[in-house]
């Protein structure tokens, strides 16, 4: 029996978020000492950082929505093709017995073994 622990896929990736949120928490932190030691005060700070997500969050907003709109102009243009597909356009000899009466005929190509020349390799 393996008494050694192992981590789950899970578990890694939570570690590794975890990592990003601690690392990000501090480079906001850093940056508003930065700013405070600068001379402004903790209220412009605050606003400042707020103002620096939402300009974040508007463009991840921006782009998603784009790229949605992309996936349903594909999307659409996959039903509209498939809607456009008629019946008519099916291979001309349903038939067998047609399909023996055009030129060049060759058993061998379609696997017909009933037919007289066709021969087996």
């Amino acid at each position: 029996m393996n008494m050694t622990a192992r981590t789950s896929t899970a578990e890694r990736l939570g570690r590794a978020f975890g990592r990003g949120w601690r690392a990000y928490a501090c480079g906001e932190r850093r940056v508003s000492n930065w700013l405070a030691s600068k001379g402004v005060s903790q209220a412009g700070v605050d606003a400042l950082l707020w103002v620096v997500k939402l300009a974040v969050l508007g463009v991840l907003l921006y782009v998603a929505f784009w790229f949605a709109l992309v996936l349903l102009g594909v999307a659409a243009a996959g039903w509209a093709t498939a809607a456009n597909t008629s019946d008519d356009d099916e291979w001309p000899f349903t038939d067998l017995t047609e399909l023996r009466k055009t030129p060049g005929y060759d058993p061998n190509l379609y696997n017909d073994t009933s037919h007289e020349l066709y021969t087996d390799d």
